[in-house]
């Protein structure tokens, strides 16, 4: 294992099907707060596997945790997968690595749309976890005891996005698939809003990078409806300027409006044949008009025209209780006939133990 080249990294990914944008060179220029790092694994002269590593300082102490956010990118079911996590712990504890956080993109479970509406409506039933999934991954079983058996700690979620990647998303399947038959998979009320977006004249079209500061103003008035933290206009500005500068169709803005007014906008991100709806906003007013299920419903439709394999709608929780503040988004997102899937979330290998349990204890008081 050993540094590469952000050229070289790029390249090894576009070798892939697909692999998470947070595992691509320009996260690491987006992350302004971090140092980053290419690392490349390899079999003799051949790469196999690369990662993005952000490391954060310590205050006062030049000392890291090494975070690869849903990485890094090598074949998890590989017999030599322990060698090749070992190799990467050495080379990271020898760049002043304390910790090391790392996201297995490897599928535990999978819940279709028909078994969480089911579970919502039984009120008995307030987490996933509870039901039986449509489809598990047992391959994932021996992933988890790799990573066991060499020290990994697994990390606890909670019923929040505070910390880290999440551990449950929502995903719309697409391969082999064209828009009625997404459509098809609809829920009523999805379908009658898209129908009705389109009777009310919502337009949705892409804008280009001068639009942010207008995409910008409306998320903030999200943020506070919704009540939680906003982004500053600058973080988008980077995430545009660095990943288009990667790929000129790495990144895309999206804006509904209904008669001259803006009601709902999104970012799109796309790696391979795997597309993302990363960040979205929408008006207070207006919300009659539908304007978040028009915009959604083109995202869809652009991904399926590239020949996407997966539209990712991201994190959900996974509570389903009829209290739980997060179940509207759960079941906005479970409208599309999409599935909730289990990742096998977020590990850590504590390199220096005392430095690492000062760094948790950090945390939690966080």
């Amino acid at each position: 294992m050993r540094t590469i080249t952000p050229t070289q990294h790029l390249d090894y990914l576009r070798s892939l099907p697909s692999s998470s944008f947070l595992q691509t060179p320009a996260w690491g220029r987006v992350k302004t707060e971090w140092r980053s790092e290419s690392i490349g694994f390899f079999a003799g002269s051949d790469l196999v596997g690369a990662g993005l590593v952000l490391y954060r300082q310590l205050p006062k102490v030049k000392r890291f945790l090494a975070y690869l956010p849903e990485g890094p990118v090598v074949d998890w079911y590989a017999a030599e997968l322990p060698e090749l996590l070992n190799a990467m712990a050495r080379h990271l504890k020898s760049k002043g690595a304390f910790g090391i956080r790392i996201g297995p993109p490897v599928v535990v479970r999978r819940w279709d749309a028909a078994t969480v509406k089911s579970a919502i409506a039984d009120p008995a039933i307030v987490r996933l976890g509870q039901v039986r999934p449509s489809a598990d991954e047992p391959r994932s079983a021996a992933v988890r005891d790799v990573l066991h058996g060499a020290g990994w700690v697994e990390q606890e979620t909670d019923a929040s996005f505070a910390v880290g990647q999440p551990k449950y998303v929502f995903q719309l399947p697409l391969a082999g698939r064209r828009d009625d038959d997404i459509v098809g998979r609809m829920s009523q009320q999805w379908r009658r809003n898209i129908k009705k977006a389109a009777k009310s004249g919502v337009v949705v079209r892409q804008g280009g990078v001068d639009e942010l500061p207008a995409f910008h103003r409306l998320y903030v008035e999200t943020a506070t409806r919704d009540q939680f933290t906003p982004r500053p206009l600058a973080y988008f500005a980077t995430m545009f300027d660095v990943l288009l500068d990667e790929d000129p169709d790495r990144i895309r803005l999206y804006l509904a409006h209904h008669e001259g007014d803006l009601v709902a906008a999104a970012t799109w991100v796309r790696v391979g044949r795997h597309t993302w709806y990363s960040y979205g906003a929408s008006s207070t007013d207006k919300r009659d008009v539908r304007g978040s299920n028009a915009i959604q419903w083109q995202l869809i439709r652009d991904a399926i025209a590239i020949g996407a394999d997966v539209y990712d709608l991201r994190g959900i929780t996974d509570t389903v209780a009829h209290d739980d503040p997060h179940l509207g988004l759960i079941q906005f997102k479970v409208g599309t006939g999409g599935e909730a899937v289990e990742l096998l979330g977020e590990w850590d290998l504590p390199l220096n133990r005392l430095v690492y349990k000062a760094f948790a204890a950090y945390m939690k008081r966080r």
